[in-house]
């Protein structure tokens, strides 16, 4: 769904304005989010423009005034406008209630699961690469600068898997080469922010991969971190940051499960395909969504309880996956 103007153009009150991604906000929303609020806070000067985001993580602190993000939503404020970028209302986690409460509200995501919108203006296209590719779009080219730029081109890169996934287009390319024009470190940006690992993410990545299974005939691959392993390895959420994504790269492998444990019998569940299985249809299930290829949701029971009810799913996709073939 996509009626929107230029951003500009649909702040008809623009005293007060908030900005939100969703709970564990990844490279994508931190980027998008980032994006956006720097752009108002230069062609707005005299708005309050905030940005509610939970902490990111160390590795985008090279997002400039990345320390004005507010984490903290205890405020009772009515927005003239709330913005929900890289989501549906109901992942901004304390955030919601500034949307739920604004005059006005704008929803931009590219998730296939949030396809109507959920603000009174929607700019919604699963066919984009990312919410910072449609943030660009929202955008005038020539009030845009380089730390709006670097933003963004963090997003996306973030989402494109460095531009390796299906999800990057032609026009894709064409935005970020237009960004790296702001004349941007990226051969940087990508090494810190995508590929570097802490010694703690090495330790648990190689925990993960270690014990790592391959079930369904080779077909499928799962591994799960407990909460005494993160525990052990003194790891938070943020760590367990690009384990399915290398589970996913295993030989014969055409779906990646990773799930870490955040409570008791409640598991963060991340999904990842290589084409045959629609991992979005089986998360959204599970009351997760996402995308075709990459997707999540919590879900809760015993590790093997939450495997044999994913697998039921991925299963059915990818059999009949091979029937159609035939």
């Amino acid at each position: 769904m996509k009626n929107m103007k230029k951003i500009l153009e649909e702040l008809d009150s623009r005293d007060r304005i908030a900005i939100s991604g969703h709970i564990r906000p990844d490279g994508d929303c931190v980027g998008s989010c980032m994006g956006l609020y720097l752009y108002l806070k230069k062609t707005l000067p005299t708005a309050q423009v905030d940005v509610y985001l939970e902490k990111p993580a160390p590795v985008f602190s090279c997002i400039d005034r990345l320390e004005e993000i507010k984490t903290d939503c205890s405020a009772e404020i009515v927005y003239d406008v709330c913005i929900a970028v890289d989501t549906a209302a109901d992942r901004l986690g304390d955030a919601e209630k500034y949307f739920r409460a604004a005059k006005k509200t704008i929803n931009i995501d590219h998730h296939v699961s949030n396809m109507q919108g959920c603000g009174m203006v929607n700019y919604v296209n699963p066919a984009a690469s990312s919410a910072s590719e449609l943030v660009y779009e929202l955008m005038e080219e020539e009030l845009m600068d380089a730390s709006i730029a670097k933003a963004l081109y963090i997003g996306i890169i973030h989402d494109t898997g460095v531009f390796q996934y299906s999800n990057t287009t032609p026009h894709t390319l064409t935005i970020a080469a237009k960004l790296i024009g702001y004349g941007m470190d990226f051969p940087k940006l990508i090494n810190e922010t995508f590929y570097e690992k802490t010694y703690v993410q090495n330790h648990v990545l190689g925990r993960a991969l270690l014990e790592s299974i391959l079930f369904m005939d080779g077909r499928c691959i799962v591994s799960v971190i407990d909460k005494k392993t993160m525990e052990f390895y003194n790891a938070e959420p943020k760590d367990m940051d690009g384990i399915v994504s290398q589970l996913r790269i295993t030989k014969g492998v055409e779906c990646a499960i990773f799930m870490y444990q955040t409570g008791q019998q409640e598991y963060k569940v991340s999904l990842r395909s290589n084409g045959k299985v629609d991992v979005a249809e089986v998360a959204a299930y599970f009351g997760g969504g996402g995308h075709v290829r990459a997707a999540g949701c919590t879900m809760r029971g015993t590790y093997h309880d939450c495997i044999n009810n994913l697998s039921l799913h991925i299963e059915k996709q990818l059999d009949s996956y091979e029937e159609e073939v035939k």
